[in-house]
């Protein structure tokens, strides 16, 4: 296992559109491990590769109340409840800064299974926060695309700050 480099926002390839992988490909179950590895260091609760620089659809997350790290390859949600529910978010790649986004509540996502069937999974709660959020990412939508004007234009502004004094870091509830 590796731990990775983050890329920061605004990389490029948290902007795009992330390609399918083959979930039974052993390049997968690597790439896997390593955005574990990455996730723990950095810390927070869940990773996709475009956050290393990889345009695939991989998602790690690893909830602190869970029951382990999970693995979903080619996540996509096929449906999602008319309830909200809001959640203070953040990302790996812009440590430091978070901010409150309002999404389902409840979803059902399909992924892909190592060894090549396909699942579905019921999510409610901050697994279904997490899970939204880093499909959103790997669809090439960072999650300031979430908040309204003035949020985004706040949060960019103490971000910058952040980064001119070095003092970007990732508290541990960072997804």
């Amino acid at each position: 296992m590796a731990i990775l480099p983050i890329v920061r926002f605004p990389h490029p390839c948290l902007e795009q559109v992330a390609q399918p992988v083959d979930a039974t490909a052993p390049a997968t179950a690597q790439l896997a491990r390593d955005l574990l590895e990455t996730m723990h260091a950095a810390p927070g609760i869940g990773i996709t590769a475009c956050h290393v620089g990889i345009a695939q659809r991989v998602v790690v997350i690893d909830l602190p109340d869970g029951d382990g790290p999970h693995v979903y390859a080619n996540p996509e949600i096929i449906w999602q409840s008319a309830e909200t529910s809001t959640q203070e978010e953040g990302s790996v790649s812009m440590p430091g800064i978070h901010a409150p986004v309002t999404r389902p509540a409840r979803i059902k996502v399909r992924h892909a299974r190592p060894d090549g069937g396909n699942v579905e999974e019921d999510a409610d709660g901050l697994l279904a926060t997490c899970l939204q959020h880093e499909i959103d990412q790997i669809n090439g939508i960072f999650w300031l695309k979430r908040l309204s004007r003035l949020r985004r234009e706040r949060a960019l502004k103490r971000y910058a700050k952040l980064e001119r004094g070095g003092q970007a870091t990732l508290p541990s509830s960072s997804m």
